[in-house]
């Protein structure tokens, strides 16, 4: 495969089926909420905090967490809200009673919900200790649109520090092939490509809220229509956010 065979899969099929099929597993790697000091709640600050304030002062906050404070039954019902804030549903599928649910939680406590379509300042450090585990030293980036942008290796030292930009969405490839990361620009959640005892001990190593894709799993796993709540997980076998 070349490079440029690694972005997103295809909406339309089974998440386990892309690339063509040669890696083991795949996780569903959700994109945590955002706690942050009072300061920078959305009833003090009214202004999205920026990277920098993320990175130094914002904490995970787990979808379990806003599964208990909203109602909202499995982490389906959290992707279909999310997606309904950002308009990013039609009218059949959007879920506004639950969008409204997740925005007056997070008007009123310090918490704000994750950007779509963007590996999550709160992830990088744990997306960079799954290439360190390997014993990688560079990564190769490969943009959404690689016909326009080409692919380049990055340093992880230099992503660490950092003293070079993260990339914003796209897909991050191990040097050897073994293991990716991949989001896309509407999504709030990263798939987590390889082999599965890997991703496990990765997502164990850095407790990591997601799931394992199931043979039916796709890009639209929110869709109950498509017997989607199958292969979702409900909050009581979720980790309480800390």
């Amino acid at each position: 495969m070349q490079f440029e065979d690694y972005i997103y899969p295809p909406y339309d099929f089974p998440l386990v089926n892309a690339y063509n099929g040669r890696f083991e597993s795949v996780f569903i790697l959700l994109h945590p909420f955002v706690h942050v000091p009072q300061s920078l709640a959305w009833t003090n600050a009214r202004a999205y905090p920026d990277d920098a304030q993320i990175a130094a002062l914002g904490t995970k906050c787990r979808w379990s967490e806003i599964a208990s404070h909203t109602g909202l039954s499995s982490c389906a019902r959290i992707n279909q809200a999310l997606l309904t804030s950002i308009g990013a549903l039609d009218s059949h599928l959007a879920d506004p009673a639950g969008c409204d649910k997740v925005q007056s939680f997070l008007q009123s406590n310090p918490v704000w919900m994750p950007v779509e379509g963007r590996f999550e300042p709160l992830l990088q450090p744990d997306l960079l200790h799954a290439f360190t585990t390997a014993a990688a030293d560079e990564l190769f980036f490969i943009s959404e649109f690689p016909e326009a942008d080409p692919t380049v290796p990055l340093r992880l030292a230099e992503l660490s520090e950092p003293l070079a930009p993260f990339p914003t969405r796209g897909t991050l490839l191990a040097p050897d092939t073994s293991f990716l990361f991949t989001v896309e620009w509407d999504s709030f959640f990263t798939l987590f490509y390889g082999p599965r005892a890997f991703i496990r001990s990765v997502v164990a190593e850095r407790n990591l809220e997601g799931f394992f894709a199931t043979p039916n799993t796709d890009h639209a796993w929110f869709n109950y229509s498509m017997g989607c709540a199958t292969v979702t997980l409900s909050p009581e076998d979720w980790q309480t956010c800390s």
